[in-house]
């Protein structure tokens, strides 16, 4: 482990490290006018080993001033311990999210719903997407710890009631709500995952100057460089020699002992913060009703709603006409697809003109900067899901590799982001600036992507689609990290959250659109070519080859039914990558509105950090 040696060298170094003292204002960069990159470091004057004598900024949200009292109170080792947990965190996470990549596949096709992969991918990101707004005013109201406590709540209950499905319906109600049979389940897995990958990742914020901040992210990520070979082969053993049920089983016995760690070392600190007068308890003086409408408005309750069932239901449609009656002239997709719009009107006009406390700060829409970050990450988004939801599939049946071998394939993305973003982040650290590296990043992860057009498709070598990926790896991961970075720059420690959270809504957005064209597609080529393809005497069997990958490859390779589902793949492939190729090209345009900040200048957090 001598890569994760240095990092944590490095965090002892860091800490100890402060920056030149200023004084630090609560006026936010936006209502000053300035930019963020003509601003000076700050931080705390240290004494001894982690007590601060100076006291958190005065106007924050209890939550902001929680983490800088936090920062204040903790020492150099509550530090690295800190960085550790989230490690760990990240660590089950990839390993639990890599068991069910590589399994959906065959989970899905146990209930005969193949077809339905993308339904639940689409419900999962919108749904997930309505979550990370009303998230980041709990952390921010109630607290980092108290935020976190509760999305880890949903992603234990989220895993028990995956182990515990018995058909397609409870699934989908543990891993998001399933629109295609009732939308009677709650969400758990999604949002539970969602939200605590999201927690971490403003902890680490909290934790770590802007500049660092690339580092660090890189840093807690990591894990994805074990997971994606260790994920993979478990996914197999658990589906061939236990259970898929105990697959999500051990890991709801495992996440709530990762995640315990990282809430009691803030409770800890908190407790110690308030001893020293850091941070004074505070009582509001309301009524329980008064309480429950005071909350129902800071957490925008009618935004969330209008929003989260808007998207659902109007993406929906896009999945399951192909299945419908009378197809898209079917009175249930039309009135969706109308409703749907309406309600997503309806939310836009509520925020802008009703909203007491909209979900939206919407002085970020005024920056360039947060506007092409998020620019840019719906635009991958979209591009990315519209063909790799399917790409573990297509590995196993036209490539003929086993879960293990495909789930290496298609997790090149994690072993080479794992790496390079290491070097990324100490190159930005070094240099202060994030804006040049786009230029290289968006061009080669296009170029990569046009080039899988050409070779996701049969008779073609194995090593060229890893070739590919590995390209895409390359530029993708470089410009992940930087959306992040370019919009925590963009504000100041109070508004950390709601710009992460902003990020994630599009994200999520993003990827709910770029799987509901990616279903769009998958369902009117691969099925009318599936058809057309197979020989006369398995046309009878088009349903259970449509929806069930266990029959797909139960026909040995070389056969004329396996050629003719092999074809009928690639057929769906490469128009699911053209057009994600051409929507990503957009990108191009979205890397000319970042300003070029220096990140080694901006302030943005006090106290003993990375």
């Amino acid at each position: 482990m001598p890569v994760v040696t240095k990092i944590l060298g490095a965090l002892h170094r860091a800490s100890s490290i402060d920056e030149p003292s200023a004084p630090v204002t609560t006026t936010t960069v936006q209502e000053k006018n300035i930019d963020p990159a003509s601003i000076e470091s700050t931080a705390g004057t240290q004494e001894g080993d982690g007590v601060q004598q100076e006291p958190p900024s005065e106007g924050l949200q209890r939550g902001v001033r929680e983490a800088e009292a936090l920062a204040l109170t903790w020492s150099r080792g509550t530090l690295i311990a800190v960085f550790c947990n989230i490690w760990m965190i990240y660590l089950v996470d990839a390993f639990q999210e890599s068991t069910l990549d590589n399994l959906v596949d065959f989970i899905t096709s146990d209930f005969s719903a193949q077809s339905l992969l993308n339904v639940i991918y689409v419900v999962g990101y919108s749904t997930s997407a309505a979550v990370f707004i009303p998230l980041s005013k709990i952390m921010d109201v109630w607290g980092r710890a108290n935020g976190f406590l509760f999305m880890a709540f949903f992603c234990t209950l989220g895993l028990v009631l995956m182990a515990c499905s018995t058909n397609i319906s409870v699934f989908c109600a543990a891993y998001t709500a399933n629109m295609d049979l009732s939308l009677h389940y709650k969400v758990f897995y999604s949002i539970g995952f969602s939200g605590i990958t999201y927690c971490v990742d403003v902890i680490t914020a909290d934790s770590s100057k802007l500049r660092n901040r690339g580092l660090a992210y890189a840093f807690t990520s990591s894990p994805y460089i074990i997971t994606a070979f260790a994920g993979p082969k478990v996914a197999e053993e658990f589906n061939y020699d236990i259970s898929w049920e105990w697959a999500f089983g051990c890991w709801s016995i495992i996440f709530p002992f990762a995640a315990a760690p990282l809430y009691f070392t803030l409770r800890h600190n908190l407790g110690k913060a308030k001893k020293n007068g850091l941070l004074v308890n505070e009582k509001s003086g309301r009524t329980l009703i008064q309480s429950i409408w005071y909350y129902a408005i800071e957490f925008d309750t009618v935004g969330v709603f209008l929003f989260t069932a808007g998207l659902i239901i109007f993406l929906i449609p896009f999945d399951i006409a192909s299945s419908a009656p009378n197809g898209w002239a079917t009175g249930y997709i039309i009135a969706m697809i109308v409703v749907g719009f309406v309600l997503l009107i309806l939310f836009g006009t509520y925020e802008w003109k009703v909203a007491p406390k909209p979900m939206f700060d919407f002085r970020f829409l005024s920056d360039r900067t947060v506007v092409a970050a998020c620019l840019l990450d719906v635009t991958y988004q979209v591009s990315y899901y519209c063909w790799d939801n399917y790409f573990t599939s297509f590995l196993i049946v036209v490539n003929d590799l086993t879960i293990t071998t495909a789930g290496y394939v298609n997790n090149t993305f994690d072993v080479v982001s794992g790496v390079l973003l290491l070097f990324v982040g100490w190159l930005i650290r070094r240099t202060g600036r994030f804006k040049w590296l786009l230029y290289i990043a968006v061009p080669l992860y296009i170029f990569a992507q046009g080039l899988m057009i050409y070779f996701r498709r049969p008779n073609q070598s194995v090593g060229y689609l890893v070739m590919c990926q590995i390209f895409i790896s390359i530029g993708g991961s470089v410009f992940i990290i930087i959306e992040q970075l370019a919009i925590l720059a963009a504000v100041d420690h109070q508004h950390v959250a709601a710009a992460l959270a902003l990020l994630n809504v599009v994200g999520g957005v993003g990827g709910a659109l770029g799987g509901a064209i990616s279903g769009a597609i998958w369902s009117n080529t691969y099925g009318g070519a599936l058809y057309s393809y197979l020989p006369e005497s398995q046309k009878g069997n088009y349903s259970a080859l449509y929806d069930d990958i266990n029959a797909q490859i139960s026909f040995p390779t070389g056969s004329p039914t396996r050629l003719a589902i092999q074809e009928a793949y690639g057929y769906g492939q490469t128009r699911m990558l053209a057009a994600g190729t051409g929507v990503m090209g957009l990108s191009l345009i979205w890397i000319f509105f970042f300003r070029d900040i220096n990140v080694g200048k901006v302030a943005q957090v006090k106290g003993t950090v990375f």
